[in-house]
C-alpha cells in the first residue's frame, strides 16, 4: 500500500463512518480514475480511465475502516466497485482489484441471502482466499442475488475473471435453472 494510502484522509468524505458514506467514497475513488483528478489522485500521476495499485488500496481501506469492518458489505458497495471496474480501461495493480471487487460481491451476496460472513478485514484481505470462507455459502446464495450480480456483469467492457469463477461456482452448486438464463453472461462452457 502506497504512503497516500496509509495517510490520514483529508477529506471526511473518504472516512467512512457507515456503510452509506463507505458508498460515498467509493464514488470519490471513481471519479479520480475516471479523471485522474481528485482527493485520490492528489501527490501523484495518475492518467484518466486507469487503476493502480493506489486506487485499489484507497478501496480496500474504505472497505475495511474500522466503522464498517464488522458489517456485511453493502450493494450500494458493490455497485460502486462494479462502477470502478467499469471506468477503469488500464490497470497497473497487479489483479488486485479484481481479487477485491470478486470477495466484496461474494461478501454481499452471502449476508444478502442470509449467510453469516466473516469480517471484512478478513474476507477481503488480499492474503485471504476467498475459498477459505465462500465455499460453504454457495449452496445458499439466493438465485436473486445471482441475478443481480448477472445483471451487473451483462454487457460490461472489462471482464472480471475472478468474479466470473465464482459465479460459475455458485452456479454449479446452487442454480443450474438458473443458469439457461445466463448464457450471454459467463463462457463457462454450459
Amino acid at each position: 500500500m502506497s504512503a497516500a494510502a496509509h495517510k490520514s484522509v483529508e477529506s471526511p468524505s473518504l472516512e467512512p463512518s457507515c456503510r452509506d458514506t463507505a458508498a460515498h467514497a467509493l464514488t470519490v475513488v471513481r471519479d479520480g480514475v475516471i479523471t485522474g483528478e481528485g482527493p485520490t489522485t492528489k501527490g501523484r500521476v495518475h492518467f484518466s480511465r486507469s487503476l493502480d495499485a493506489d486506487d485499489t488500496a484507497w478501496c480496500a481501506r474504505i472497505l475495511t475502516a474500522t466503522a464498517v469492518n464488522d458489517q456485511p458489505v453493502s450493494r450500494a458497495e458493490a455497485e460502486a466497485l462494479f462502477e470502478i471496474n467499469e471506468a477503469a480501461t488500464e490497470r497497473t495493480d497487479g489483479g488486485r482489484f479484481d481479487d477485491l471487487l470478486a470477495k466484496a460481491v461474494a461478501h454481499y451476496a452471502a449476508s444478502a441471502s442470509g449467510l453469516k460472513v466473516p469480517p471484512r478485514s478478513v474476507a477481503l484481505s488480499a492474503e485471504s482466499e476467498i475459498e477459505s470462507w465462500a465455499p460453504s455459502y454457495a449452496a445458499k446464495v439466493n438465485s436473486e442475488m445471482l441475478e443481480w450480480i448477472a445483471g451487473q456483469m451483462r454487457g460490461k467492457r472489462q471482464n472480471n475473471r475472478r468474479l466470473m469463477a465464482m459465479v460459475a461456482t455458485f452456479l454449479g452448486a446452487t442454480a443450474l435453472p438458473l443458469a439457461g438464463q445466463l448464457p450471454n453472461v459467463f463462457d463457462i462452457g454450459m
